[in-house]
């Protein structure tokens, strides 16, 4: 940030100029080298802009202690030198909203840190523990910024050209994106800005702030995906409020989730963002029987279109690291499973290079600031017909129960004649216990003090792993089919034979017991 910037508002409906707390609310867009020339003297840009804009060369050290505990903490802490000013300034990641962070910043005298020009106490205390002299530069970014200050219809957005470099020792990272921060309106003007800047250029929704990039850098460390939190509906909420906290927590998982998919190295991103995107799909799901509402039902499309191109994927990684790690174990003789092994590599790859092309795709990130400007709009509001305008003021627990009802009366429904049923509708069946499931889990803290929440989510949790095992061995069977195609080792040929004999044994093992567990799931008593 440059020197005497104002501070600014949190996101939640309130004007930016009043501020109850130091936060920026700010929207990263990755370009690629050279096209910042081209977006900032577009049409989007000089039509709105209040003038040509300022120039700056900006160094800025970010620093921590030896061990990283600022990191650690979820806290930056840099120096940034922009002509003659120093600025120092303390960041803190936010929870609550992917565009947000809690921001401190002081004019110093020096590029070393100086912790008494801050009000270090309201930082959760962490340097109440660190001496400024355990404070070493971390990494270094060196920025060429150009600066616009563009008027929009909901709001006033500071627009930065940056172009540059992060440096940890000797390692380098070029750096080249167009970062949106909020000064005046609502944050729905940034997701606004953005979808009208992709017209110009393939932009790129840039998940990692200059600092976690650094780090990266400086510790080679990859990014770690993200399990989804626990659900902050509270029983006090209405329809309308619920709705807004759902897709907002669908979204952060999302966000979460894209660089550790991208970067391949951890099996779990590709998984964790399949996860996100059920769970927003569950969310649309049971909304939009609820309300008819185009941009929800965009919004769907677009999920189920680039959660597709995840499955492969996430099959082979399935395959290799469980299917067939788990047969491999079993030491079966004359059987060498490393042909298969390796066999399955290049599918593997194929498959991640899917992700990779996906998630780079303008169609996906349409699609996730999309997401994004529905949320801060809350576009649903103005979309639902004016009957429905009396749900949304409704108390959310009444909505949740009418929707849990509705969905295990479908699973029930598809799982009539369980023990007759064929693979297509079993899926389909299994398919339906997962929004059962992902629903269960999102309205659970409306319902925690019930004793019954815990039996029924272990009956319907114990069922879908008995599904998921038959669901796998079905997959299986498709993936070794296209290694058959390529392969003409008899080595590999055998290993292909002793997947399919050993998961035909497991799936007439695993009959009587998804059988049991289908009738104890229905005879639990609903919790809601």
């Amino acid at each position: 940030m440059d020197h005497g910037k104002e501070k600014r508002a949190s996101i939640k409906d309130v004007d930016v100029a009043s501020p109850p707390a130091p936060v920026e609310v700010e929207l990263k867009l990755r370009a690629s080298p050279g096209s910042l020339d081209q977006i900032r003297t577009s049409t989007v840009i000089l039509q709105d802009s209040r003038n040509k804009g300022t120039i700056r060369r900006l160094e800025t050290t970010y620093y921590d202690t030896a061990d990283h505990k600022l990191f650690g903490a979820g806290i930056s802490l840099r120096v940034r030198r922009s002509g003659k000013y120093l600025v120092q300034t303390i960041k803190r990641v936010s929870i609550d909203d992917p565009l947000t962070r809690q921001e401190w910043e002081a004019p110093v005298r020096t590029l070393a840190p100086d912790l008494g020009a801050l009000p270090a106490s309201e930082i959760d205390g962490i340097f109440d523990r660190i001496a400024v002299d355990q404070l070493v530069p971390i990494f270094v970014t060196k920025v060429r910024r150009h600066r616009v200050v563009v008027d929009v219809s909901e709001g006033q957005i500071e627009v930065a050209f940056d172009d540059g470099v992060v440096e940890a020792g000797p390692q380098r990272k070029p750096l080249c994106e167009v970062e949106l921060e909020l000064k005046q309106g609502r944050a729905a003007a940034l997701y606004q800005l953005g979808l009208g800047l992709m017209d110009i250029s393939p932009l790129r929704l840039e998940t990692q702030s200059k600092s976690a990039r650094g780090y990266a850098l400086a510790l080679a460390i990859d990014p770690v995906a993200v399990k989804a939190s626990s659900s902050n509906l509270d029983c006090q909420d209405t329809v309308d409020e619920g709705i807004a906290k759902l897709l907002s927590s669908c979204q952060q998982q999302i966000l979460a989730n894209l660089s550790p998919a991208e970067n391949g190295g951890e099996p779990e991103g590709v998984h964790q963002l399949r996860v996100a995107l059920r769970r927003l799909r569950t969310a649309l799901y049971f909304l939009r029987r609820e309300f008819e509402t185009p941009s929800l039902q965009a919004l769907d499309t677009e999920a189920r279109r680039f959660a597709r191109t995840l499955g492969p994927a996430r099959n082979w990684d399935v395959f290799i690291d469980s299917t067939l790690a788990d047969i491999e174990k079993t030491n079966l003789p004359d059987i060498d499973f490393s042909s298969l092994r390796d066999a399955s590599a290049p599918f593997r790859n194929e498959g991640y290079g899917i992700v990779r092309d996906n998630i780079a795709d303008s169609q996906t990130n349409r699609f996730l600031l999309s997401l994004g400007l529905v949320i801060q709009r809350k576009s649903w509001r103005n979309e639902v017909a004016s009957d429905d305008l009396r749900t949304l003021a409704e108390p959310l627990t009444k909505f949740a129960s009418k929707v849990l009802t509705r969905i295990e009366r479908k699973a029930l429904k598809r799982g009539r004649h369980f023990r007759h049923l064929q693979p297509e509708a079993r899926h389909k069946l299994r398919l339906t216990l997962k929004k059962l499931r992902y629903a269960t889990e999102f309205f659970l803290p409306l319902f925690a003090n019930r004793a019954s929440t815990g039996k029924y989510l272990k009956q319907l949790s114990r069922l879908q792993d008995v599904l998921g095992e038959a669901n796998d061995i079905r997959t299986s069977r498709t993936l070794l089919s296209n290694i058959r195609e390529r392969a003409e080792s008899p080595d590999l040929h055998r290993a292909i034979g002793a997947v399919i004999g050993w998961q035909g044994h497991l799936e007439t093992t695993s009959a009587s017991r998804m059988n049991t567990r289908w009738g104890k799931f229905k005879r639990t008593a609903q919790f809601w």
